[in-house]
């Protein structure tokens, strides 16, 4: 029943106004909404905002069941939105075995030795490794692994997701040997003077092992979700952009159940796997459609692999192996991607595509602009994926075509302790180019690419302010010039990322007849020393008016 308090603002004329199911009063409001961009408080009516202002303006809106909450002069700001999520598997890797904290070749062993133990037989999977934090910096073998699980199948990953390592038994299981020929996208890792397979598999090379982990099962699936709501709930996500096209309706059907529960406290944006299009356009399903809760109708794929492993589509070759410039994926090379992406495009359905290298990047924008020719105007917002590495011609080419650079700022101070090795100087300067892209009014937007690098948005905001590298070396910055300020980052994660999924009218600012979702933070990250953000914690976490975290 709707609730009304009532105002005279005239002798004699009484004019009806709503109370405020909840109001936040006595804070620092960022709002990002640039007509109004500071407040002291907000009030909220089912799940919207219904006012912004001061703290007496708003105490207007508070009636008798109106519940207040004192921000006590934290920094509120809009819902953090993450742009590039893999979160199903964040949900499935925080109960799989952990390797990213490995500091050497023995204790990656170890530590999958002591899960085979535990689970003897069975998958393990997980891993999330980092062989550039050891001393070595060596690439892991199935050796290393071998004599601890005889039995026990194990296939675990690179962080960047493009390479992953199984042990003999999973090769023999996915049937891969020495005469087994590398697929199109991908590589067999082989010893140099026997042939045979390492254990290492980059990208395409991976999916005959994937192909016998089994299926989890729809309880396993609502376990993993919740552990991965309750890991963004932590950190004030109440938007998840999710790219985990691998599961494809299995995820989506386990958000429904769980909005149907009233256990789903992140909104979920969904994207599908490119060939999988006609699905989609055959129901008549355009970008966005959905509810706002969750929403489908956004297409993922990729042009080649990561950085990390050395599978980054470049112009030239890599400094570190002159040998190889990178792995365009099968899809790019049979011509199957630009055939897909104008048919998707032309039923107005959204493209989210990968691209990390700066060759890939530069395919990717050729494909866009022929897209654009063939098919008609439309509000169609492209989006590359990471888009980590520009060649200087093509930033005037992402703001002429209106090409999103949807980027994850974490992963230019990680792979900032390494990158100059793998291509050089000269290319690092055009690397994670946070500050060229504003400067040449490309739309950019921010995100995790969880569980590749932490979820948390202030450890994003960190990243793209700083530049301080995660071994310390870079205290000032790496390329310094690429910082960009703490209001432009929160931009970043709030309504650009809103507006990258065609929500800026629903969320993203702090503004009347938006979804009342915030953060609220234990220190002001506008005032404090930008090097203090990555020790900032959220305070309270809000969807829909409704506090979903408090940290205690």
């Amino acid at each position: 029943m709707k609730k009304f308090t009532f105002l005279l603002l005239l002798p004699g004329i009484l004019i009806a106004q709503q109370s405020a199911d909840v109001v936040f009063t006595n804070g620092k409001i960022w709002t990002v909404d640039a007509s109004k961009p500071e407040a002291e408080a907000v009030a909220v009516f089912d799940g919207k905002i219904i006012a912004v202002g001061s703290s007496k303006e708003i105490h207007k809106f508070v009636g008798k069941s109106t519940k207040i909450v004192d921000l006590k002069r934290r920094r509120m700001l809009p819902g953090f939105i993450d742009n590039h999520t893999h979160f199903m598997s964040g949900g499935f890797q925080l109960q799989n075995v952990d390797l990213r904290t490995a500091k050497d070749e023995n204790e990656f062993a170890l530590i999958i030795k002591k899960r085979a133990e535990e689970r003897p037989g069975k998958w393990i999977t997980g891993g999330d490794w980092d062989h550039d934090l050891w001393k070595s910096g060596n690439l892991p073998t199935k050796e290393m692994i071998d004599a601890y699980t005889p039995n026990t199948p194990v296939f675990v990953n690179r962080y960047d997701g493009h390479m992953a390592l199984a042990n003999s038994f999973a090769l023999k299981l996915a049937g891969i040997t020495k005469e087994t020929p590398d697929p199109k996208g991908g590589t067999i890792v082989r010893d140099p003077k026997t042939g045979e397979p390492t254990g290492l598999l980059k990208d395409e090379a991976m999916s005959p092992v994937y192909r016998f982990i089994p299926d989890a099962s729809d309880d396993d699936m609502l376990v993993a979700a919740r552990l991965a709501l309750a890991e963004a709930r932590k950190f004030g996500v109440t938007s998840i952009q999710d790219m985990a096209y691998s599961n494809g309706e299995r995820d989506i059907k386990t958000y429904v159940e769980l909005n149907r529960r009233g256990e789903l406290t992140s909104r979920m944006n969904c994207a599908g796997y490119i060939s999988g299009w006609k699905n989609l356009a055959r129901s008549g399903i355009q970008a966005p459609f959905g509810s706002d809760m969750i929403q489908i109708g956004f297409l993922k794929a990729f042009v080649d692999g990561s950085l990390g492993s050395s599978t980054a589509l470049f112009f030239q070759p890599y400094n570190s192996d002159t040998s190889t410039r990178g792995l365009p994926m099968d899809i790019v090379t049979s011509g199957w991607l630009e055939r897909w992406a104008t048919s998707a495009d032309s039923a107005r359905l959204q493209l989210r595509i990968h691209a990390i290298g700066d060759s890939a990047n530069s395919l990717l924008l050729d494909i866009f602009e022929r897209v654009i020719s063939k098919n008609p105007k439309w509000d169609r917002r492209f989006r590359i994926e990471h888009a980590q590495h520009i060649h200087p011609k093509d930033f005037k080419r992402f703001a002429e075509l209106g090409v999103i650079a949807s980027v994850q700022p974490y992963h230019a101070i990680d792979d900032g302790r390494w990158a100059i090795k793998r291509i050089g100087d000269e290319r690092c300067k055009t690397t994670y180019p946070f500050r060229t892209f504003l400067d040449n009014g490309v739309k950019m937007c921010f995100g995790s690419d969880w569980t590749v690098a932490p979820l948390n948005p202030l450890l994003g905001i960190y990243a793209a302010v700083t530049r301080r590298t995660t071994d310390g070396a870079n205290p000032n910055g790496w390329y310094p010039e690429q910082k960009i300020s703490v209001k432009e980052a929160i931009e970043c994660y709030t309504i650009n990322n809103a507006y990258a999924a065609f929500e800026e009218n629903e969320k993203g600012s702090i503004t009347v007849g938006k979804l009342a979702d915030f953060v609220v933070l234990n220190k002001d990250i506008l005032s404090v020393d930008p090097v203090k953000i990555e020790n900032v914690q959220v305070h309270l976490t809000v969807l829909g008016g409704k506090i979903v975290y408090e940290k205690k």
